[in-house]
């Protein structure tokens, strides 16, 4: 425990780092978007970086398709 709290006073966090920011800060990824929608943006971020650019942005339309038959469902709820 000790060891915990000497950490996260620490101005060198590793976990949490200064330049993660705030709410305010552009940079920090806390949007809770939740498994399609994040997996959607894992996957356009990564098109044409890692692999077929088309396949990675087929991937990402077949999430965020994924996330509106899920809306769709919670509306008709």
């Amino acid at each position: 425990m000790e060891l915990l709290s000497k950490m996260n006073t620490s101005k060198k966090d590793p976990v949490h780092p200064a330049h993660y920011g705030g709410h305010d800060n552009p940079y920090e990824v806390a949007w809770q978007l939740g498994f399609c929608l994040g997996n959607a943006v894992k996957y356009i971020s990564r098109a044409g970086k890692k692999g077929d650019r088309k396949e990675y942005l087929q991937k990402a339309s077949w999430y965020l398709q994924k996330a509106l038959w899920y809306l769709q469902r919670e509306i008709k709820k």
